[in-house]
């Protein structure tokens, strides 16, 4: 057996602190943001659709109750947990050019992640009952029972989830970032087929079921298309199970602290669920809705950025202060790509929530009341917005460097604090400020929000000792931060005037000129990515404006 070594180890390697373009990198994060933003598109449409035919009812709490269980697998053994471990060690290989080997260990990887998952849907559909009762204790009689039946059927969908996670990993690794992240596309498609087939002709208890049986056919459809991509990259794959190879068992090693981890999360995640259901029809909901626009700028801005530097990262070889060095560059550089576009989300999610959330989802059964409710949901997310995203580009800093236990200790801290946070905040500042129980559903969003910082703050220090300094700077965050908030209060003024207008037309018209007199402002101030972006459509513009850019 060929002994393998980490490709970050070797110091009689010759430095190669930049074996990949970095023009290639920052086209990487492009394609898996242009990626993201079509499947979350098509997911806001399916958001708005199944409002409209949902709202805040019994069925639409159950639905998205039921969904977040079985979500466990994916979020367990999905992205997150390939991408700390899996990723960083396959792209060594391939970085060294070692295929053959690389190859085997995606073979062991998938039939490891087919043999639990398969086993975990299994006890999943066994245990719905059980779970239920653990997770939404506030839930029963027919709610309950419908809540139960769309677990079973969402276990399997699951477990196919798991397996395009492992696609993903293959693909990011080769840099072949566009399939995986649009792929899920199919996924929201097939949801949205069956609200638009049975939509009119069922129950909501139906329909629910009939978006559930979808939902597994979305599941798979976005496996299936990205095997024909993926198995030409292995050559030849090795399926089985086998722990001869060291780079498996670095996998297993670097996998087992990572999926605690992302149990702490689940843990946290069902706390939050069983709380809500604590709280008055439509927090369960409500959250979701909000959680879906809140997740949008981290998975464009900040998975985006994470996605395409972590496979860059692991590809480092050199000297210990070669790869500090350059290390530090890429993550600082990602920093403040990923402020410029996360901090105007967070502003306006704070100060215009209602429009965004009125464009998306007032519709139907959805009220405009309900478009307030989660506005301040949305708002208590918002908090945090910054440093969930800035904290996930950090983590995969330290998954590059193949170590996965800190960023596991900050991630438990966090996890803690927050759900002591949340019980305070849901079931007990209403009844001390004697406010009605559902806005205990804000508080759970705010303490998700506030411990985000927690962890930004600790996992910087701890990367600064190992990299040297890191951070967006207090310069460029004041730019930003005041080009946003002008551009707020400039729309709050438009708001105002289009008081009465369709929702959809007030979102134009409001968010619109928030934009535009951001980038002018972000322009104006010499900001580095405005510069940036303006240069990649310089060529479509005239030559009179191409000068006055310049």
């Amino acid at each position: 057996m060929t002994q393998e070594t980490s490709p970050n180890t070797n110091p009689t390697n010759p430095p190669n602190t930049n074996p990949t373009n970095p023009t290639k990198s920052s086209g990487g994060a492009v394609l898996v943001a242009i990626g993201i933003f079509l499947s979350r598109i098509a997911g806001l449409i399916r958001e708005r659709i199944f409002a409209s035919y949902f709202g805040n009812s019994d069925a639409g709490d159950a639905f998205k109750s039921a969904l977040k269980i079985p979500n466990i697998l994916q979020n367990l053994f999905g992205e997150g947990v390939l991408s700390a471990s899996f990723i960083p060690v396959y792209s060594g290989l391939i970085a060294k050019e070692r295929q053959q080997d690389a190859s085997r260990l995606a073979g062991v990887v998938i039939s490891l992640l087919t043999l639990v998952t398969s086993i975990l849907v299994l006890l999943g559909v066994w245990l719905a009952p059980l779970l239920i009762d653990l997770i939404s204790p506030g839930f029963e009689g027919a709610k309950r029972l419908l809540t139960i039946r769309l677990v079973q059927i969402f276990f399997p969908g699951a477990g196919l989830l798991v397996l395009s996670a492992w696609c993903l990993g293959i693909l990011n690794s080769h840099r072949k970032f566009f399939l995986s992240y649009v792929a899920p596309v199919l996924w929201n498609v097939a949801q949205i087929a069956a609200l638009f087939i049975f939509g009119s002709s069922s129950k909501v208890e139906d329909l629910a079921v009939k978006v559930a049986w979808a939902l597994v056919l979305g599941s798979a459809l976005q496996f299936a298309i990205q095997l024909p991509v993926v198995l030409p990259l292995l050559k030849r794959l090795h399926l089985g199970i086998s722990f001869q190879l060291e780079s498996v068992r670095e996998v297993v090693k670097n996998f087992l602290p990572v999926l605690v981890a992302r149990g702490v999360v689940q843990i946290s995640g069902y706390t939050d669920n069983l709380i809500a259901t604590l709280l008055p029809t439509g927090a369960v909901s409500s959250i979701t809705y909000a959680q879906i626009l809140y997740t949008l700028p981290v998975s464009l801005f900040g998975m985006s950025v994470s996605a395409a530097e972590l496979p860059a990262m692991s590809s480092l070889t050199g000297s210990t202060e070669d790869i500090a060095k350059a290390l530090q560059k890429r993550l600082n550089e990602g920093l403040q790509q990923i402020a410029f576009y996360v901090i105007p989300s967070a502003v306006v999610f704070l100060a215009l929530g209602d429009i965004v959330v009125g464009a998306i989802y007032q519709t139907g059964r959805f009220s405009s009341n309900d478009t307030r409710y989660v506005w301040a949901v949305l708002a208590g997310f918002a908090v945090g917005l910054l440093a969930t995203t800035s904290g996930r580009l950090y983590s995969s800093t330290f998954y590059a460097l193949h170590d996965t236990q800190t960023p596991f200790r900050f991630a438990v801290l966090r996890i803690t604090l927050s759900i002591l946070l949340s019980y305070i905040f849901a079931l007990k500042v209403p009844l001390w400020l004697n406010i009605e129980a559902s806005w205990g559903t804000v508080g759970i969003a705010l303490s998700s929000g506030l411990t985000g910082w927690l962890e930004l703050f600790l996992l910087r220090k701890a990367l600064t000792k190992r990299i040297g300094h890191t951070g967006l700077g207090v310069a460029l965050g004041a730019k930003l931060w005041v080009s946003a908030i002008i551009g707020a209060a400039l729309s709050w003024g438009v708001k105002l005037l289009f008081a009465k207008q369709h929702p959809i037309i007030r979102g134009i018209a409001v968010l619109a000129p928030y934009g535009m007199t951001y980038f002018a402002l972000t322009w104006i101030l010499g900001v580095p990515e405005i510069r940036k972006l303006t240069k990649r459509f310089e060529r479509f513009l005239p030559t009179k404006i191409k000068r006055y850019l310049t």
